[in-house]
């Protein structure tokens, strides 16, 4: 499988769910286990661009497909990611253990739907629960998002308001 654009062998074993197989053979710690039921959304991981539950999903069904965690949405030295800034900026955080899970995401979210109404950002995030935030702040996080990324049309980052 691909995992965040390197090739890597495959997992140790039939059995073994991609959320181990992320964390604790490609040392991929990102990827944060909450309640292992699919539940909590906190391993949330993009499966060739579509966010996905790796606590719910054998590694070996991953095999032959590209996986994003969140330490490949940006490289060492490089700028935030769109949606990192933006939870940033928003303060769409607290302690942080949901974080990764919720900017996976809403990254999955803003490739399907790059200008979000408020009921998609709602249904968009409603896979990951916080224990710390009203939500408010990811909901604002996910409106910046959107301001941040770049247009789906130009490839440049949309002016601020520009929908």
């Amino acid at each position: 499988m691909k995992v965040n654009g390197v090739e890597h062998a495959s997992a140790r074993g039939p059995r073994r769910l991609l959320s181990d197989h992320l964390r604790h053979d490609l040392g991929l710690t990102g990827t944060h286990v909450g309640c292992e039921h699919g539940v909590c959304g906190c391993c949330t991981v993009l499966l060739d661009g579509a966010p996905v539950r790796s606590c719910l999903m054998l590694a070996v069904q991953a095999e032959g497909h590209n996986i994003t965690t969140i330490e490949g949405l940006t490289r060492d030295g490089q700028a935030l990611h769109p949606v990192q800034q933006a939870f940033h900026e928003c303060h769409g955080l607290q302690c942080g253990f949901c974080t990764p899970g919720f900017v996976m995401s809403v990254v999955g979210l803003l490739a399907q739907h790059p200008n979000p109404t408020a009921q998609q950002i709602e249904e968009g995030i409603a896979g990951n629960l916080c224990r710390c935030t009203g939500y408010a702040s990811i909901r604002r996080a996910v409106k910046r998002a959107a301001e941040l990324s770049p247009s789906p049309r130009s490839g440049e980052r949309r002016a601020e308001g520009e929908t």
